[in-house]
C-alpha cells in the first residue's frame, strides 16, 4: 500500500486548528508530522487566503476560522470551510457550534455518522415456574433508516451524511 492521505498538510492543520483555537503551532506540527516552519507557512497562507484570523492575547496566539470561506478547487468551490470541517474535525463534546455565525444563525452540527444499532444480546431465561406462564418471545423489530438530524428552524439545512462523498 502507498503512504496517502486524502487531505494535504494544509487540510490536517486546518483540522488541528479547527479542533483547539489556541493550540501552539509546535503541537500541530507534532500531530501532522512536518516542522513547526512548515505550519507556520501554512498558516500564513490560511490569513493571505482570509481563512484563519490570528490574535494575540498575552503570550498565547488564538486561530478564528472563517468557516464561510469558500474551498479554493473548482471541483469543491460549492462548499465551505464550515461545511469541510463539520465533516471531519473531531467535535467538542459531541457537538459544537459554528462560532463564526452571528447567534440567530447558530447551527448545532454533530457529525457523528449514524452507524448500525448493535444487535439485541437474548436474555438469558429464567428457571421456569411450575406455575409461571412463558414470556412470550419479543418480535424482531423491521431494520428502519438512520433518523435524520432534526431541521433548525432557520438557516441552511445541516449536512447530511449520505452526501458527504459529493463534497468532495
Amino acid at each position: 500500500m502507498g503512504d496517502w492521505t486524502f487531505f494535504s498538510n494544509h487540510g490536517h492543520v486546518l483540522v488541528c486548528l479547527a479542533a483547539n483555537r489556541e493550540v501552539r503551532l509546535r503541537d500541530v506540527a507534532t500531530e501532522v508530522g512536518i516542522t513547526e516552519r512548515a505550519v507556520q507557512k501554512i498558516v500564513r497562507d490560511f490569513q493571505d487566503a482570509g481563512i484563519v484570523s490570528v490574535s494575540k492575547q498575552g503570550r498565547c496566539n488564538r486561530y478564528r476560522i472563517n468557516k464561510r470561506k469558500a474551498l479554493r478547487h473548482n471541483l469543491v468551490s460549492h462548499c465551505t470551510v464550515g461545511k469541510l470541517l463539520s465533516l471531519v474535525a473531531k467535535p467538542v463534546g459531541g457537538s459544537r457550534k459554528i462560532e463564526d455565525e452571528p447567534e440567530e444563525t447558530q447551527r448545532v452540527f454533530n457529525p457523528v455518522v449514524n452507524e448500525p444499532k448493535p444487535e439485541p444480546k437474548p436474555e438469558a431465561e429464567p428457571e421456569a415456574e411450575p406455575e409461571a406462564e412463558p414470556e412470550a418471545e419479543p418480535e424482531a423489530e423491521p431494520e428502519a433508516e438512520p433518523e435524520a438530524p432534526p431541521e433548525p428552524s432557520s438557516g441552511p439545512a445541516p449536512v447530511d451524511p449520505r452526501q458527504q462523498g459529493r463534497l468532495f
